[in-house]
């Protein structure tokens, strides 16, 4: 079995940092810090522990922060840290930088190779909007492909784990950030940008589905890949202009036959299933389905296949798990499997869910 994120923070994880920490500034009390930031971890979960870590940080470096940004800076060049040892830096920084936008913003550029600042970002950009943005339109144009990452996918609207900055919810801001980024030589970079567009899609589909057309007329190497991907939540809720922007045409298709490999399933278990499509026009047939109880659908890719012209037809199989997890409950009862050809419901099959 996999170890747990929680557990990559750790004596080892916490030794790395202090051993930097110790090379850049000789006061540095190594032993306490670590025997300090370890205390306690057991009971804590992933986040609840980058925040023990980092707090035990700012107590062991209780200097101006000014000065203690400038030892962490120089902790990162003495030892390899990664993402669990400089986790909770960036946590520190986002903590005790806030009143110093300056050292705070060159801190989290220092890390980002190491431990992304895509969290630590939020509160500067909370408290220090314009000023924040601009050093972020900045690092649009650095060579690191870390720091460039870093300006998209810090400023994202919805950044899962991540706080909400409000001003960020309103399209514009960060658009020349998009516009810089959008057919960067980094997949990493081009990755996040179509991520931070999916997120602007769910709120404003609009403005997403405008920038995204005019990325496309203004081409690029990678603007295909960039729109497939910034597209999907649209997709999957049936956007008719999201489904014709990839070249879809909406509601065409139909489903000659829904065959599951059996009418119950028990939860842990699998539902399997085949569909046979018939598309109803030349071009792609984006294939979505869902599933529904009472008080539930959720939506899920099932496939795209590009039809030569009208009639031609393909089978899709499927299986889809039931395994529980601790962020969703999937109570025993009555189901229904919906098939979705390019953003319409076109089938619909009953099935069990037993305990």
């Amino acid at each position: 079995m996999a170890q747990p994120l929680k557990e990559m923070i750790n004596l080892g994880s916490v030794s790395a940092l202090a051993d930097g920490l110790a090379a850049a500034w000789a006061p540095f009390p190594r032993d306490r810090f670590v025997a300090r930031a370890v205390h306690g971890l057991d009971g804590l979960e992933l986040k609840a522990r980058v925040s023990h870590v980092a707090a035990a940080l700012g107590e062991a470096l209780p200097l101006p922060y000014p000065h203690a940004a400038e030892v962490v800076r120089e902790a990162a060049t003495r030892v390899r840290l990664d993402m669990w040892s400089g986790w909770p830096v960036t946590e520190h920084t986002a903590v005790h930088g806030l009143d110093h936008l300056g050292d705070a913003m060159r801190t989290l550029a220092v890390l980002t190779p190491y431990a992304t600042g895509e969290f630590a970002v939020r509160p500067l950009l909370e408290r220090h909007r314009e000023d924040a943005l601009k050093i972020m339109y900045g690092w649009a144009e650095s060579p690191d492909e870390h720091l460039r990452r870093l300006a998209s996918e810090g400023s994202r609207p919805r950044l899962p784990w991540a706080t909400r900055v409000s001003w960020l919810m309103t399209p514009g801001p960060t658009l020349p950030l998009l516009d810089r980024l959008r057919d960067d030589p980094s997949e990493y970079v081009r990755r996040s940008v179509a991520n931070h567009v999916n997120d602007l899609a769910e709120d404003h589909p609009e403005v997403a589905l405008r920038l995204l057309g005019r990325w496309r007329a203004d081409g690029g190497s990678h603007v295909e890949r960039v729109l497939r991907h910034a597209v999907r939540g649209l997709l999957r809720a049936g956007h008719p202009e999201a489904l014709a922007l990839v070249g879809a045409t909406p509601g065409s298709g139909s489903v000659e036959d829904v065959a599951l490999e059996s009418d119950t399933v028990a939860v842990g278990g699998k539902l399997a299933f085949a569909v046979t499509v018939t598309a109803g026009a030349a071009g792609p047939v984006v294939l979505k389905y869902a599933i529904r109880r009472t008080g539930s659908r959720r939506v899920f890719h099932l496939g795209q296949r590009e039809a030569a012209d009208a009639g031609a037809r393909f089978t899709v199989r499927k299986s889809h798990s039931f395994r529980p997890v601790t962020t969703r409950d999937e109570p025993p009862g009555a189901r229904e499997l919906d098939v979705i050809v390019n953003g319409r419901v076109a089938a619909t099959v009953p099935f069990t869910l037993t305990s």
